[in-house]
């Protein structure tokens, strides 16, 4: 099949079957004498295995690891485990500062009456007031 094709099967945009190729992520694809690529079953298996593991946030190089590790018959899961405990790790961060993020903002909007001038609205002195330096005392 040709890159469009296996774009589509895959769910994915042809650029990123390029880029994918370029990061080595996928296996560059035989030519048929046309120069065209020619692309095969596992190639869509792999980038369907490309895409799920971007969707749970796994970096690209994450993803090359898991994809090596997947690829050894004697691998042995703890590797993988430790790269998927990690994201897990960074999620959890993740989700405790939208947390904080989302309760400060929750109670700035209902600081704000939404009406009048600016002056003295509790949105605008918060971020004027905001001091990084502070922040990393």
């Amino acid at each position: 099949m040709q890159i469009g094709q296996l774009a589509t099967q895959a769910g994915v945009a042809i650029d990123t079957v390029r880029y994918y190729e370029r990061q080595g992520l996928l296996p560059p694809p035989e030519r048929r004498a046309s120069g065209y690529r020619q692309y095969g079953q596992p190639d869509i298996a792999r980038l369907r295995f490309i895409r799920r593991a971007k969707e749970l946030g796994f970096s690209l190089q994450e993803i090359q690891d898991l994809l090596r590790l997947s690829g050894q018959a004697d691998a042995d899961r703890s590797e993988v485990r430790t790269l998927a405990q990690q994201r897990l790790t960074d999620i959890e961060a993740k989700l405790r500062e939208l947390e904080a993020m989302r309760a400060t903002l929750s109670h700035l909007v209902g600081q704000c009456s939404g009406q009048g001038s600016l002056e003295g609205c509790p949105i605008i002195d918060t971020l004027a007031a905001f001091d990084p330096n502070a922040a990393s005392d």
